[in-house]
């Protein structure tokens, strides 16, 4: 699928989004609707790729589970999930290379390049607190996940092994996707641009940092064989998640606009 050229729709819609990034009085540009557009269509195409993921992942869970409690994994059903997790990571790295394209042509046609004096780094695109939350859900995740192979029924067991090898898939998706956030070249030829340029990357890492889809794989395997205790906990998981990243959304507005700058205001 080609790319298309920016219409005056995105032209406004790129308005709106400079407008609420508190830069009102930039007007905006066919180059950077075209880059929002490829943002916006890639993050919609995301969500759907993780919404096959995590129904692939019920599906090989339902299929392949031992049916009487005390059979053992099949071998072919692992096969079958890392064939999904490598379709997820495939998938992914697709959508990031056709933002990334995107970029390429917007950058060809610029007069003149812009950067910043110094590349900005993981701190200052995604922030400590954001990481630390990002590391912490992982981690909590899969400490969740490897607490929920002491049950000793085989489809438990089972549940247990789609939930650590779903979880390893998105880990590794999230890593791919944020690498690249990190490291792809600044598009910019004027300080608008590149201001533009650092709040998009700000996004994109936001996005990706997102665990929804880790919030959500337990629904579809251990959660129908987890003991009451196991429940309880990821459900407080998931709140104390929940509550933690809008405190932290809420605190990094609060601190750009002390700032006064639009870097980190979403």
């Amino acid at each position: 699928m080609t790319e298309q050229p920016a219409s005056q729709a995105d032209v406004e819609q790129a308005g709106r989004w400079l407008a609420g990034h508190g830069l009102p009085e930039d007007r905006p540009t066919p180059l950077l609707a075209a880059r929002l557009t490829a943002r916006r269509r890639a993050r919609l195409a995301s969500s759907v790729v993780l919404a096959a993921f995590i129904v692939a992942v019920a599906l090989a869970y339902s299929f392949a589970r031992p049916a009487d409690g005390s059979g053992s994994i099949q071998p072919w059903s692992l096969v079958v999930l890392a064939v999904v997790v490598g379709g997820l990571v495939l998938a992914q790295s697709l959508l990031d290379w056709r933002v990334r394209r995107a970029d390429r042509r917007v950058a060809a046609t610029l007069p003149r390049r812009a950067a910043h004096p110094v590349r900005p780094g993981w701190r200052t695109v995604l922030g400590l607190p954001r990481a630390a939350f990002a590391v912490t859900t992982f981690t909590g995740a899969m400490v969740l996940a490897i607490a929920s192979l002491t049950a000793r029924d085989g489809t438990a067991q089972y549940a247990s092994v789609v939930l650590l090898v779903g979880l390893c898939g998105v880990a590794v998706a999230t890593g791919v996707q944020l690498r690249h956030v990190l490291t792809h070249p600044v598009v910019a030829d004027d300080e608008v641009s590149l201001t533009a340029d650092g709040i998009m990357r700000v996004e994109d890492a936001r996005d990706v940092t997102t665990p929804t889809a880790v919030w959500c794989l337990p629904t579809v395997s251990v959660l129908d064989t987890a003991p009451g205790w196991w429940v309880a906990a990821w459900c407080v998981f998931v709140a104390l998640g929940a509550v933690s990243l809008a405190l932290i959304t809420v605190s990094a507005g609060l601190a750009a606009r002390r700032r006064g700058t639009p870097l980190t205001s979403r």
